[in-house]
């Protein structure tokens, strides 16, 4: 998703605003007089990474055309403590009926890219990438899958029908890895492990990735070597290698360094800690 083209979030959007305003917002239409036009900042309480600047901004403009969003910073940069990322003029009402959607949004994405980049920091001298999951909030996969990359990570899939992935629900459906038939070229495909022996089996089937779950660092160093042996033989296609289960900011260094290809990190969008970001009136 690119975030300057808000197309597929509008009806989101809409649904927050209907959510947050009810039959009307009473409290600022009876204090705030017809008219009245204020300046305010949008101020990052603490240092963050910030992501949703677009969106806050939708948000205000449907509200309010006329209001005027100026940004002062972009998504993806790094802020400190009490700076200024966007100002934002016009009718006092529009502006104060907006704020609290415009925050949620900008808090939670920002509070996205922020844990994200801390993990991408963790790994940067190694090739690793840190990667999400579909563990999102109901509805704002493409927010947080954005915020994702804004803080450096990449995105897996997007939805059940970009790849074929095996689990280990789906092998115990059919009865075990041992029942898997190789995969058509045609779909990228992903075969979940646990062990040494289901990676072996696995190997033999060709997937492009396969993800160890839940292994230990000598498991994985182990499978990594077993992939790796495969370069010498031209015309066996190497699949990609993703660590799963248990990632923490304490131990994906630990992982990254075992050689694996990426890491997936659930924690990136479902244990999430909204950035401290709040409106000023100036």
């Amino acid at each position: 998703m690119n975030c300057g083209d808000l197309s597929d979030i509008q009806c989101l959007i809409q649904c927050a605003l209907k959510e947050d305003i009810g039959a009307g917002d009473i409290t600022t239409e009876g204090m705030i007089p017809v008219g009245k036009k204020i300046k305010a900042v949008l101020i990052a309480k603490e240092p963050c990474v910030v992501c949703g600047i677009s969106v806050a901004r939708a948000v205000f403009k449907q509200i309010d055309k006329n209001l005027r969003f100026r940004p002062l910073v972009k998504d993806g940069e790094t802020v400190k403590a009490k700076e200024r990322l966007a100002a934002v003029e016009g009718s006092a009402r529009s502006i104060m009926t907006a704020e609290r959607v415009a925050l949620n949004f900008l808090c939670l994405l920002s509070g996205v890219s922020t844990n994200t980049r801390r993990f991408v920091n963790e790994v940067k001298q190694y090739k690793t990438r840190i990667i999400d999951t579909r563990k999102t909030i109901p509805g704002l996969r493409l927010l947080e899958k954005y915020a994702v990359r804004e803080g450096g990570g990449f995105n897996h899939r997007l939805s059940l029908d970009e790849m074929i992935m095996v689990k280990d629900n789906h092998l115990k459906a059919i009865g075990g890895i041992g029942k898997l038939k190789p995969f058509a070229r045609k779909y990228k495909s992903e075969i979940e492990v646990s062990d040494l022996k289901e990676f072996k089996a696995a190997l033999a089937l060709k997937p492009h990735i396969i993800m160890l779950d839940n292994m230990s660092l000598p498991e994985m160093k182990k499978a990594v070597t077993l992939r790796n042996a495969l370069r010498e033989d031209a015309g066996v296609l190497n699949p990609l290698l993703e660590a799963s289960g248990g990632i923490t900011l304490k131990n994906v260094k630990k992982i990254a360094s075992c050689g694996v290809d990426m890491i997936s990190v659930g924690a990136l969008t479902h244990t999430i800690k909204s950035a401290d970001i709040s409106l000023e009136i100036i």
